[in-house]
Formats: structure tokens, sequence, C-alpha cells
């Protein structure tokens, strides 16, 4: 069989859960750029994930002296200094036939077969109980999760799921939004933070509560109930079924980075602080 010009490339769904199991590998997220090589009579070319040629002439040669023959690599290209490196995760296609549909240990078991020397590496598992926080503090850019026995998907797939290092900070509780469906207490708390003493929007939170702790909050707030805003010169706040609050609840906030306006990046609950006076929050830097 033909080794095709162009095969998609799967894709990982963002997710801000943490999790592991057995049904789940994790591999580390590289900084880098997605690498695409095709090895086909001897030689390689090399394509970003939007399928334009890469000119890097040492990987192509070390992945056209592989042996075997025709042959579709995944990766991510990195740098260290003006050196190049090809790290490799996955097999598409190997010596006449496409393996995208069979299971991931069975593509990683063809991966390892593969005699990979600098500048090709093989991407490790990580087998942390946490791997998240072993990225953080080594200073990766995140996590992997790959479902156990999935094929490789032409599209971006919630079989693959990138944990991203988050930053975490304390927020100021200025109100809520109403809970909608099964929800019970509320649906967001609007946060923010003080600067040159205005209390400045920082975006909805929405995700880490509990049942318990939505009508704890719900109470709690319903006691702090103020008629207007408490945010100053608030931008993007919510219109319709909005409660404010005095600004005295402070919640310790993990989210991906700050949007360009300012904004919180898929923002979750990490817990209600009792020990910070809410005048205190401002907003960090790293």
């Amino acid at each position: 069989m033909a080794i095709p010009e162009w095969l998609e490339p799967m894709a990982a769904t963002l997710t801000d859960q943490r999790f592991t199991g057995p049904e789940w590998l994790f591999e580390r997220k590289l900084d880098g750029i997605r690498l695409l090589a095709y090895r086909s009579a001897a030689a390689a070319q090399l394509f970003s994930r939007n399928h334009l040629p890469q000119h890097l002439p040492d990987i192509a040669a070390a992945i056209a002296a592989l042996p075997g023959g025709d042959l579709i690599l995944d990766g991510e290209l990195t740098w260290h200094g003006s050196d190049a490196g090809y790290h490799v995760f996955d097999v598409l296609w190997l010596n006449g036939e496409a393996v995208t549909t069979q299971g991931l240990e069975e593509r990683r078991a063809l991966l390892s077969a593969l005699p990979l020397v600098p500048p090709l590496y093989r991407v490790p598992l990580v087998v942390d109980e946490a791997p998240w926080e072993r990225a953080c503090r080594e200073g990766w850019e995140g996590v992997i999760a790959k479902r156990r026995g999935s094929i490789y998907e032409h599209r971006r797939s919630p079989h693959w799921l990138k944990m991203k290092c988050e930053e975490a900070q304390e927020f100021v509780v200025g109100g809520f939004t109403d809970p909608r469906g099964a929800r019970v207490g509320l649906g967001a708390l609007l946060v923010g933070y003080y600067e040159h003493g205005n209390l400045l929007f920082a975006g909805k939170l929405g995700t880490g509560f509990d049942t318990s702790l939505l009508l704890d909050l719900r109470a709690r707030l319903d006691r702090l109930a103020i008629t207007a805003s408490p945010f100053t010169g608030a931008t993007g706040l919510p219109k319709a079924g909005v409660h404010w609050a005095t600004p005295e609840i402070v919640v310790e906030v993990a989210f991906l980075e700050w949007t360009p306006n300012g904004k919180l990046r898929h923002p979750r609950l990490l817990r209600v602080r009792h020990d910070k006076p809410a005048r205190e929050v401002v907003r960090e830097s790293r």
C-alpha cells in the first residue's frame, strides 16, 4: 500500500480536570511545534500540523536512516539553543500499512522498537501519582492524558486530554449569578482583585464546587447582599440574573492564564480562604 500524502494529525482536548486512573497513560506536554515526519524511498519530509513543509536537514536525515520501509511519525519539535530535537510520541504508518487503528499501547510498542538516536527522542510515560504536579514543579508546559486502547483519530479527540500547568492566586467575590438547570445555590461567582483601591473584575468562576459548598456560599452571599456592583469600571460583567455582594469572601482559584483583556482563562475553585483579608488581594505576578 502506498504511503498517503497526508493524514490529519490527532489533537488533544484541553481540560481543567485533574485525575488519574488505570485507563489512562500520561506523557509530558512539550513546549514546541507539532511535527509530522513522512519517510518513503529512504527520503524524509517534515510537515507542521497544517501540512506546511519544514526544513530541518539533521532531523530529516535521522528519520531517513531508520530501518524499515515507509513510515509516518508524530511528535514535537523543540530547540535547545540552536539545536533542534524531534520528540516522537506516536506512529501512524509502518512498513507499508496504517497502524492508526491499533490501540495506543500497540502503537507505543511499535514505536519503542524503532532505534531512535539524537536528534530523535522517544517521549516517555510520566508515572507519577499526580503527573500535572510534577509538570508544574519541573517547569513543563503540562501533561497529556491518553486513554488506553484508543485508536489514532484524525480530529480533536476526548481520548487525548491536555492538562496545562496552572497559575493560582486569591480573588475577592463581588457577586454571583443565578443557577441554571439542576444546579443549586448559585451559577458562578464574580471575582476580582484590588488595584489602587479599586476592585477590578477578573471573570466568572463556575467550576470546582460541590453541592454543599454551593449552598453554603449562597447563604453567606445573601447575608452580604448589596444593590450595586462593587466592581469599578468593569467590562464583561453578566447583565442578567446577577446579585451583588459586599466584597468580603476570599477564594483561591487555579487558572491557565490571563487573557489579553485581563480575564481568567479556565478558572476553577481550589478553596475558600478564611485567613486573608479581602483588601490584601491583588493581582500577582509570576
